[in-house]
């Protein structure tokens, strides 16, 4: 097998190792079956970092054009996936959302969702979670090896080391970051909290995309912010409607989620991203960029915005609770320029520093090589249940909702019609031991359209069985508009 790298090319190399592979496969050159050379032979034969061809593997993998075998190597798939029957049909309104300060819906959905948790017979369509590591423990007693590291407090923006690692793999990203520009911080949730508090004041005007993720709706609403909400398209935020809010209403911050968006699963193009950056340069607004799902990707995403920020706009969060573990709290951001110290002071008063047992055990996951195997995994598997979850909506679901085709992360979105109301189907959902989200609490004052948020993150039976009710109940409710309007129909 000949592989032919261009090292001029501002393409990432094991980018160009996946698109010659996967060419080779779609061509009939590479044979299901075929084995496939071991990384170490492959990188000393290109010349490159092992590392490099894990990351290629890695994306052949997560597409099911190849599988890894214990002991043997990697093999060519004899059934490569095919994703050609999956069609996205996301196509809301484009309507602004205003919303002045008030109260929040992020306790009531959050605690509905965590006490789930303990209900081993609920389906749980609502909070998408990582399965758990099988080797969390083994990974956690090596960690907790370095027992005297434990006695002292840490720094607040996090422990060296796993700072080091971290922009090791943010520069897999595109993102050129050193230690000096991250905080460790206690998940995604408190830096988008560090975030809001220091760019945005009360009063303040924000950019939200709608819908958008909840959590960081309350946050804004708490801190007393007037939300703008730019519609999605299938495409990303509507950006001639957030041109039109940046030059009226000159606002102090930008919320977005470029790749996987939550709650849509959508991702944005590179064009998009950099048009983004354009309007915050233009109007001198601040970017926060929240990719909680980044490395959860089915194919290759674009760098984040973050990647292309010349001038200190964009601050990048991200964590390890959507592909490890929630419980362990670990997120991080990457802050340059003026930003960074202030920011760290607040990180300082709000906890003094992440908890050390935490940092110890992801850094451990870091080193030994077992994240990369764990996003591996956590790919192949996530990929299975997209598919097989807009597969039974197809079957189950009525012809008139519509939805997104998520390129990876735990979530998609259906839109349903205007007549639908969701809040009392999500409350029935529950007597037959199905919990969902409802859309309303992903927008600002919760005047978005009729949808649901639904994570494909369970087991086959579990997806099979909560789609089918939840199908039943929406054709059941559009049955009763239908006659309540003295119209014989039956739902589609």
């Amino acid at each position: 097998m000949k592989i032919f790298l261009d090292r001029q090319s501002s393409k990432p190399i094991y980018l160009q190792i996946y698109d010659r592979i996967n060419r080779l496969i779609k061509s009939g050159a590479l044979q299901p079956g075929d084995h496939l050379p071991s990384i170490r032979s492959l990188a000393e034969s290109l010349q490159v970092n092992k590392l490099t061809i894990i990351e290629a593997y890695n994306i052949l993998t997560a597409e099911d054009a190849i599988s890894a075998r214990q002991g043997s190597g990697y093999f060519i798939n004899t059934q490569p996936l095919k994703n050609t029957n999956l069609k996205q049909t996301f196509a809301p309104a484009q309507d602004v959302i205003i919303r002045e300060p008030g109260s929040n819906s992020f306790f009531d959905m959050h605690m509905a969702a965590v006490q789930a948790q303990t209900q081993p017979e609920m389906i749980n369509l609502s909070y998408g979670v990582p399965r758990p590591p099988k080797d969390i423990m083994q990974i956690a007693k090596r960690a907790l090896k370095q027992a005297d590291a434990l006695h002292n407090y840490d720094l607040p923006q996090g422990q060296l080391t796993l700072r080091r690692q971290i922009a090791q793999m943010l520069v897999h990203l595109g993102l050129d970051v050193s230690t000096e520009d991250l905080i460790v911080t206690n998940g995604s949730e408190q830096a988008l909290s560090l975030a809001m508090y220091h760019f945005v004041k009360p009063g303040d005007w924000v950019i939200v995309e709608a819908p958008t993720y909840f959590g960081a709706i309350a946050i804004l609403e708490n801190l007393g912010a007037k939300i703008i909400g730019i519609p999605m398209t299938a495409e990303g935020m509507n950006l001639e409607l957030l041109e039109q809010y940046l030059k009226s209403h000159r606002p102090k911050l930008i919320y977005t989620i470029s790749t996987l968006h939550n709650p849509t699963g959508l991702t944005t193009s590179p064009e998009h991203r950099q048009k983004l950056l354009t309007l915050a340069q233009e109007y001198e607004c601040s970017i926060l960029e929240d990719n909680a799902y980044e490395g959860l990707n089915f194919e290759p995403v674009p760098s984040p915005i973050k990647a292309i920020d010349k001038h200190n706009i964009v601050t990048y969060v991200g964590t390890f609770s959507k592909t490890l573990m929630p419980g362990l709290r670990v997120g991080y951001m990457v802050v340059t320029g003026k930003h960074y110290q202030p920011i760290l002071e607040r990180k300082l008063f709000h906890d003094v520093h992440v908890s050390s047992v935490s940092q110890a055990i992801v850094s451990e996951y870091l080193a030994s090589g077992h994240y990369r195997r764990r996003l591996n995994q956590l790919r192949s598997e996530n990929i299975q249940s997209r598919n097989f979850t807009v597969q039974a909506m197809e079957h189950y679901f009525p012809a008139s909702a519509k939805w997104t085709i998520p390129k990876g992360g735990l979530f998609l979105w259906v839109q349903l019609p205007a007549n639908v109301p969701i809040q009392a189907i999500s409350q029935e959902a529950l007597s037959y031991n199905i919990l969902i989200f409802g859309g309303s609490g992903f927008f600002p004052d919760k005047q978005g359209y009729p949808a649901m948020r639904l994570t494909f993150a369970n087991s086959p039976q579990d997806i099979e069985q909560g789609i089918s009710v939840l199908g039943k109940l929406l054709k059941r409710s559009l049955c009763k508009e239908f006659q309540s309007k003295g119209k014989y129909s039956k739902a589609s």
